[in-house]
């Protein structure tokens, strides 16, 4: 049976700590790579600014280049397991948290990406959009799922700046989280 899957997107499918720490080295020269990220509010930390607010003002990009959003890196096996699951009969929704500045360059990063997707929601209120399945890496949107959606299944991709969710299964690849969806579509028939 088809199933609606809320899948995020920075941390899941884009490689967000990947992309900036690029951008940063090719900025200021720094030597950051993407395993340094252990924390889900510390960049600022890492990235030597005064806090989140200055990492985000950076990231927003400026006259000279695009958000970081615009040019970020898609996951190995993220696209084709996509591609399959919608192959399958599955509905892909995009759930990010997006600010206002970064929502052009994500719809344009879909689009250059070729997500198979048809229904994009920008909120910071994940809840709100009714899924059967959630696939998230955020410390504070899988539990948030979870309370608002328990009739959901509600995936943790395992990162280091997360830890267990009771109620969430843990996925560490993307063979994993298709795997959940091919036993949950199967079970609900």
């Amino acid at each position: 049976m088809a199933v609606r899957l809320g899948i995020d997107l920075d941390g899941v499918v884009a490689d967000f700590n990947a992309g900036w720490i690029e951008l940063h080295r090719d900025e200021f020269g720094s030597d950051l790579h993407p395993e340094m990220v252990t924390s889900w509010d510390g960049l600022h930390q890492l990235g030597g600014f005064a806090d989140m607010n200055a990492f985000w003002a950076w990231a927003r990009g400026n006259d000279d280049r695009p958000s970081i959003f615009r040019h970020l890196d898609v996951y190995p096996d993220a696209l084709d397991t996509l591609h399959s699951l919608d192959r399958a009969g599955h509905d892909i929704v995009i759930v990010t948290t997006k600010p206002a500045w970064a929502r052009q360059d994500t719809l344009r990063w879909l689009a250059d990406n070729a997500l198979p997707t048809s229904e994009v929601h920008m909120t910071f209120a994940k809840h709100e959009v009714s899924c059967d399945i959630y696939l998230d890496d955020s410390p504070e949107v899988v539990p948030s799922l979870i309370r608002h959606r328990p009739e959901a299944t509600v995936c943790r991709f395992v990162r280091p700046w997360n830890h267990p969710v009771d109620g969430a299964p843990d996925v560490a690849s993307w063979a994993d989280f298709h795997q959940v969806v091919t036993e949950r579509s199967s079970a609900v028939r």
